[in-house]
């Protein structure tokens, strides 16, 4: 394995030896909890070629010692940026804003009839360029009642500066916008630019704070939350990186909040924290 990925790197612009790629890769995991095995060594190469041309090296060895070089913190930034994945759409997983509609929100009302509390937090961890917020956004605007008479925010965080940027321009491009209902499209997407792209209403930009955020650092937010989307985004962490993360979403939501995660992901030990309620769908215990 190690002798197939020095080859697959030997005959390309930039030589990448197996050292350095496992130097990246310590870097990586360092500041995200990401896990990038040997297999990844061709994917690493193609997202960081053009980062070594614009800065003018000749080899990975050359971009390893930048990192290790007084301009390092800053250059990590653009390391991460380039490494993190960002495979995002609007509504994708449909039936999670389902959920959130129909059982999330109306449990949210019933309690504030109660309490008199109309309070409602939503974070989307791991937001990428802002298709999830936007979609619970949208979800909130549609379908519950009443919205404008609660103090309601949703907080979007994303490792990748670029992302976070992106998602707080609200501009998509149509072929962005093709999951979005025709209704929602025309109520809360207006405008074209020379770009050929759409904004997100005011009402949409309202309600969501965009903020960068590494999941494995400190949290500024206290919470706490009724709901958090962290998708796709535990399927890079080892088990330890990611026990540590659900303990700490635990601490963020109310009890009884939900946490959505994605498709391809599970949470095989919650310590009791989480009850399995649907597809991809825990909420936090009580106790």
């Amino acid at each position: 394995m190690n002798a197939l990925a020095t080859r697959s790197t030997e005959d390309k612009e930039f030589p990448l030896s197996l050292a350095d790629f496992r130097y990246l890769s310590s870097v990586v995991y360092d500041q995200t909890g990401i896990v990038l095995k040997d297999h990844k060594i061709n994917m690493v190469y193609s997202r960081l070629a053009r980062r070594l041309r614009e800065l003018g090296l000749t080899s990975f060895n050359d971009y390893c010692r930048l990192l290790e070089s007084e301009r390092g913190t800053e250059e990590t930034g653009f390391l991460i940026n380039a490494i993190t994945t960002n495979l995002t759409k609007f509504f994708r997983e449909n039936h999670h804003f389902e959920h959130l509609a129909d059982v999330a929100l109306k449990e949210a009302a019933a309690a504030a009839s109660r309490t008199g509390l109309r309070r409602l937090r939503i974070w989307s961890a791991g937001c990428s360029s802002g298709e999830e917020p936007y979609s619970i956004a949208m979800t909130l605007l549609s379908r519950f009642p009443r919205l404008r008479e609660w103090n309601a925010k949703i907080l979007a965080t994303d490792l990748d500066t670029a992302m976070v940027a992106r998602g707080r321009a609200g501009r998509y491009a149509d072929r962005d916008l093709e999951n979005v209902p025709a209704s929602l499209r025309k109520r809360y997407f207006s405008g074209s630019t020379s770009a050929g792209e759409t904004a997100a209403s005011d009402d949409l930009r309202a309600l969501i704070t965009f903020k960068q955020l590494n999941l494995l650092s400190s949290w500024p937010m206290t919470g706490p939350f009724d709901a958090i989307f962290c998708r796709n985004v535990m399927i890079y962490f080892d088990e330890a990186t990611k026990t540590g993360l659900i303990d700490r979403f635990a601490t963020m939501l109310k009890p009884g909040g939900w946490l959505y995660i994605g498709h391809s992901e599970t949470l095989l030990d919650t310590g009791g924290k989480f009850q399995l309620m649907g597809r991809t769908i825990y909420r936090r215990r009580d106790a």
